[in-house]
């Protein structure tokens, strides 16, 4: 019975956990690209959905680790939460402005990279072996070469239509339908290069989130500390570089339901399973189940979104 407790909480409960974080993560995606359709600017959504988790985290954090024997809370562990806010802020920026100049298929096809840059931090820091005469390293080398490759693809072959979009497009005949199409392209390729920096940096947060994981293990407090120093930098940044109150005012509808289920869904409970993932299994398991998300994602793009699919899309 002991050994069917262990399989349960150390493989099965992680899979299952992780698998059901990825589904959020790819929904959180098509509520924020219907949302920034709307006008949405990804400043105010980055601010409240993390002001929102820090709420949420907060008592999360006191009642589940107040018996938890933790080190000592000194100015050194929050300057390393604080690194940690300030990549995850650059993270987010990175990636939601990518899906705002592309789209949630692309941002999930991205996500190749973060298996495969993942892979790469863990063995220069001595998290992962690696031997070049066993079958299991040989995949892993392979498996990321060629996840690197088809993320390059996804950003420069457009190929055929497949499945085409849900509304009309221009004629072909309007004066703008080529500048519209160079603009299209070039906001293709800018997306996906943010989408690239916000995967690498990613990859440096789990990594870096494992190893302090180590040292003072309480997922719910590293949490709580990552959004508050989140938002502490997005708030400023935000107020300046969207200046119109307006855009601050949410009513209610598809942009106020995206920052809810950011706040509560993304920013809280996904990334509580993805910080448990790392303390129990380690950067590269929880990185591995990114690819996942792309076959969710398009699905869901071209049905809720209306997206145009593309071969190499």
């Amino acid at each position: 019975m002991a050994v069917g407790h262990y399989y349960f909480y150390e493989e099965v409960l992680p899979f299952v956990a992780t698998v059901t974080a990825e589904c959020t993560t790819v929904g959180l995606t098509i509520f924020y690209k219907a949302a920034v359709t709307k006008g949405l600017s990804y400043h105010v959504f980055i601010t409240y959905s993390c002001a929102i988790s820090a709420l949420l985290t907060l008592p999360l954090a006191y009642f589940c680790h107040r018996k938890t024997p933790l080190p000592r809370f000194t100015l050194g562990v929050f300057g390393r939460f604080f690194l940690l806010g300030v990549i995850g802020f650059v993270c987010q920026s990175c990636g939601y402005k990518g899906i705002e100049l592309s789209n949630p298929t692309l941002s999930s096809a991205m996500s190749n990279l973060n298996p495969a840059t993942t892979f790469f931090l863990a063995i220069l820091l001595r998290m992962e072996s690696l031997k070049l005469r066993s079958a299991s390293s040989q995949a892993k080398i392979i498996g990321t070469l060629v996840s690197i490759a088809g993320a390059l693809v996804v950003v420069l072959y457009k190929g055929p239509l497949v499945i085409p979009p849900h509304q009309e497009r221009l004629r072909l005949s309007h004066p703008s339908t080529l500048l519209r199409g160079l603009s299209d392209q070039a906001d293709w390729i800018v997306g996906g290069a943010l989408l690239t920096t916000g995967y690498v940096l990613l990859s440096v947060w789990d990594i870096l989130q494992a190893k302090f994981l180590k040292e003072y293990p309480a997922e719910f407090i590293l949490v709580f500390w990552c959004n508050v120093s989140t938002f502490i930098l997005s708030l400023p940044v935000g107020i300046v570089l969207e200046p119109n109150l307006g855009a601050w005012i949410l009513p209610v509808d598809i942009k106020l339901t995206a920052i809810l289920y950011s706040g509560i869904m993304g920013a809280t409970f996904g990334s509580i399973v993805h910080t448990w993932g790392l303390r129990v299994k380690g950067p590269v398991y929880v990185a591995l189940f990114k690819p996942l998300s792309i076959a969710i994602a398009v699905v869901l793009g071209v049905i809720f979104l209306g997206d145009d699919l593309y071969l190499g899309r």
